[in-house]
């Protein structure tokens, strides 16, 4: 009988920005090909989520957030960050869940979701909120088929470009 490795999480620490930044910017190479531009996603996009978390995990407030890191079998395949923002009408921002390329699909993502969910409950919130890009459908149709709906578009920046993000909420039962 074959075990299967066991996916787990961990809260990341700051020593943990350089293994966040190279997931985040790995993910996002392979899922924004076609909607953010080749140069930034094939030059700065590395040094950029770099600089981003080791910045985003020494700032302060780290008690209205959480960062947890998705490991298989102890290596690190995902990551999500989930903040409180004391001014949002829409509940706690899941500002980010990103599973490696390579790992899609084998419960990272649920999992991560999961976590985020349970901390915001815990924070005594009652919805979770996230925004999207435009034309990222894979993304949209994960976050549709975990509870999530549609709540709006705004328009964005990134990577040198003007975009879409889509917003979505998901509502915390009791």
């Amino acid at each position: 009988m074959r075990t299967l490795p066991v996916l787990s999480l961990r809260p990341a620490t700051l020593d943990d920005a350089a293994l966040i930044a190279s997931i985040h910017s790995s993910s996002w190479q392979a899922t924004y090909r076609g909607l953010l531009p080749d140069a930034f996603l094939d030059g700065e996009v590395t040094r950029e989520r770099a600089a981003y978390w080791e910045a985003r995990l020494g700032a302060p407030g780290g008690e209205r957030r959480i960062v947890l890191i998705a490991e298989l079998a102890g290596t690190p395949v995902g990551f999500m960050c989930v903040e409180r923002q004391p001014e949002s009408t829409w509940g706690v921002l899941l500002d980010n869940l990103h599973a490696l390329p390579g790992y899609q699909g084998i419960g990272a993502g649920k999992l991560l979701m999961r976590a985020a969910e349970d901390w915001a409950r815990a924070q005594g919130e009652t919805q979770l909120y996230l925004y999207v890009l435009e034309g990222n459908a894979p993304a949209i149709g994960f976050y549709e088929r975990q509870g999530w709906t549609f709540a709006g578009a705004e328009p964005d920046h990134m990577g040198g470009v003007d975009i879409t993000a889509l917003r979505y909420v998901y509502r915390l039962e009791r």
